[in-house]
């Protein structure tokens, strides 16, 4: 069976990822912009502030909020140290207090549902609920994003701002396994740990007390 084509910023069936986070992947930066193929001016860069709601008592729910809206993937697998996520719902503000309470609040796994007494939420009113359990933390997330193709995978670096803090990414993603796995070894980066958003912001956030890749 023929693979199927990646086309930057379009979606397709659910891809397997390897992302990294750290202070500097410069020589695997360097060595991904110069294998990459040409690539739309669009996803040349990209700059984007979302905010990651992350649970003390979840890994496997990754929820973000950008432009008023919220969507949620939800861990599938991990096959040969890369994973697969794939949504699990997509919500725009105002919500229903019948989503908050049926998807949205089940997907962070934690205990004390707030009270709902409202039909539907603003973004404001939503977050001040997160602002007020003690195991769910709001983090503001400021991406600057720089697109690649590699080995028929999509690839970008970026400079990202967690709270702040300034960590640099690289990834690449695919529906195809070994390309993900060739591009790593082309980049320089075999034996670099994948880590994902929700856990670098945890870590940065000390959520969790491990360092990130370098």
């Amino acid at each position: 069976m023929a693979k199927e084509e990646l086309k930057i910023g379009e979606i397709s069936k659910p891809r397997f990822e390897f992302r990294s986070f750290g202070r500097c992947f410069c020589d695997a930066a360097k060595r991904m912009a110069r294998l990459s193929v040409p690539v739309p001016e669009k996803v040349w860069e990209r700059h984007s502030t979302e905010t990651y709601i992350v649970s003390r008592t979840n890994d496997v729910n990754n929820t973000k909020i950008r432009d008023g809206k919220m969507d949620i993937k939800t861990f599938v697998q991990a096959v040969d140290g890369l994973e697969q996520w794939n949504p699990l719902m997509k919500g725009e503000f105002p919500i229903s207090a019948q989503v908050l309470k049926n998807e949205v609040f089940p997907a962070f796994k934690v205990e004390g549902m707030p009270e709902l007494s409202k039909n539907e939420y603003t973004l404001e009113e939503f977050l001040q609920m997160i602002d007020e359990h003690p195991d769910l933390q709001a983090v503001t997330v400021e991406k600057c994003r720089y697109g690649y193709m590699v080995n028929d995978t999509i690839c970008e670096t970026g400079d990202v701002y967690i709270n702040g803090a300034m960590v640099h990414t690289i990834n690449s993603e695919s529906t195809e396994i070994e390309d993900i796995k060739k591009t790593i070894a082309d980049c320089g980066l075999d034996g670099v740990e994948n880590i994902n958003y929700l856990q670098a912001i945890k870590r940065v956030i000390g959520m969790i007390n491990k360092p990130l890749a370098n």
